[in-house]
């Protein structure tokens, strides 16, 4: 008889958590291309690929040589992570963040609406504007708004804060892929990781700020 005709359950499948992440880490380390990434970009991949189920991503990153290594130093001194909207926010493991570093989503923050108006954009951009007084130095990572991206991008164009590194995977139709170009072109030499074209999302942007607070393993990339 089968696991599941002696257990009474519906369907057979495996229900251990640990024998899960192993078989699925596994899995993505067999299957997708990692041979090409810098060591300490492997298990930045394998995260992004565990969270969106497409190994074919590795041929779709884009990233500075100094954007793992300058992420996990910001984290390790401390510096916040902010994030576009309460989806990533919510996706980051407070664990493993390495100095109880403040995520910080402001999309819902009262000023938002109004400063929207004033601006002529959308929340999401009109909410980066409240990240000016802590930007400098910190982690920022957007999951979702397009807009948002652009805006950061334009703020720091103008003089503002800069943050240590940009995790951009803003995802959809509409303004996606061309923020990811202007964030890859940026004259401002910051550190990032993005997505080519339409893909992304919050899981993508929180996968990667968890891969860059636990840092390198001390175990072959590939093991």
């Amino acid at each position: 008889m089968s696991t599941a005709e002696t257990s009474g359950l519906l369907y057979s499948y495996e229900h251990d958590p640990a024998e899960i992440y192993r078989q699925s880490f596994s899995l993505v380390r067999v299957e997708a291309d990692l041979d090409r990434l810098p060591r300490d970009m492997v298990p930045v991949a394998i995260r992004l690929i565990h969270a969106c189920g497409m190994t074919d991503i590795v041929d779709d990153l884009m990233f500075s040589a100094d954007a793992v290594a300058t992420g996990h130093e910001a984290l390790a001194r401390g510096a916040p992570v902010f994030t576009d909207v309460e989806m990533v926010a919510h996706g980051i493991i407070r664990s493993r963040l390495p100095a109880d570093n403040q995520v910080i989503c402001t999309l819902n923050d009262e000023q938002v609406p109004s400063l929207a108006k004033e601006l002529g954009t959308t929340r999401s951009a009109a909410a980066v504007e409240l990240w000016r007084d802590n930007l400098d130095g910190a982690v920022v990572a957007i999951g979702n708004a397009p807009t948002a991206l652009f805006h950061l991008l334009e703020l720091i164009a103008t003089g503002g804060p800069k943050p240590a590194v940009i995790l951009g995977f803003p995802v959809g139709f509409v303004g996606a892929a061309e923020s990811k170009v202007a964030l890859a072109e940026n004259p401002f030499a910051l550190p990032y990781l993005a997505i080519k074209n339409r893909r992304g999302g919050s899981a993508m942007a929180a996968a990667a700020v968890n891969a860059i607070a636990a840092g390198l393993p001390e175990e072959s990339p590939h093991g």
